[in-house]
């Protein structure tokens, strides 16, 4: 029997960006099948955004996103941040993609690694546009194809089956209906994938 694995994820999320390829080679290793769910932080559950918190645990949790971003080969760059757009619209092409059978991890690496390691304003059409041809995609049917209203109604299916499941933040994976929220919670997925007895 086929394992499989729920991945709710975002854009906006610097960890789902850092995490994203060790769960995939952690999913490839153990055969499983990766269905993915592109999703907000869900409030209601208790997800905070970090332009939220106080300054101290923000503070904290930007050398801690350093820290684990070089652990992981990756560059994050949170300078200046302030006023770029908001990246969903750049999610939708990823929920496109996904509609149509096209390469959504493929589409997420592009999108995701111009934004945080560079500040890309992927929620610019137009910044997007060329990273998107960049990497072998089809901008414009992308595009088009993200402004229908079946990828409205997935983004929300995603967001109420993620709240439902009791998902708040990013990135968070579900095997065998036990939750691991964040890319640090990966060998506790790992033991579970192993077939370890759970602790709690």
């Amino acid at each position: 029997m086929t394992r499989s694995i729920d991945y709710f994820f975002g854009i906006g999320s610097p960890w789902a960006y850092i995490g994203l390829d060790p769960f995939l080679d952690l999913a490839r290793r153990f055969g499983a099948e990766v269905r993915p769910y592109l999703i907000p932080l869900i409030v209601e559950n208790g997800g905070i955004y970090s332009r939220d918190r106080p300054d101290a645990r923000r503070a904290y949790w930007l050398k801690d996103l350093q820290r684990w971003a070089a652990l992981r080969g990756k560059v994050v760059d949170f300078s200046n941040r302030a006023g770029l757009s908001d990246p969903t619209p750049a999610g939708f092409l990823i929920l496109a993609a996904q509609l149509e059978g096209a390469d959504w991890i493929g589409l997420t690496r592009a999108l995701q690694a111009p934004y945080w390691s560079r500040k890309a304003d992927i929620g610019d059409i137009a910044v997007r546009r060329p990273i998107i041809q960049a990497a072998g995609f089809d901008a414009d049917a992308l595009e088009t194809r993200a402004a229908q209203d079946d990828v409205a109604a997935l983004w929300q299916s995603n967001r109420e089956f993620a709240k439902e499941a009791g998902v708040f933040g990013l990135p968070t994976f579900r095997y065998q209906g036990e939750l691991y929220w964040g890319q640090d919670s990966l060998p506790f997925l790992e033991r579970h994938l192993e077939g370890a007895r759970l602790i709690a």
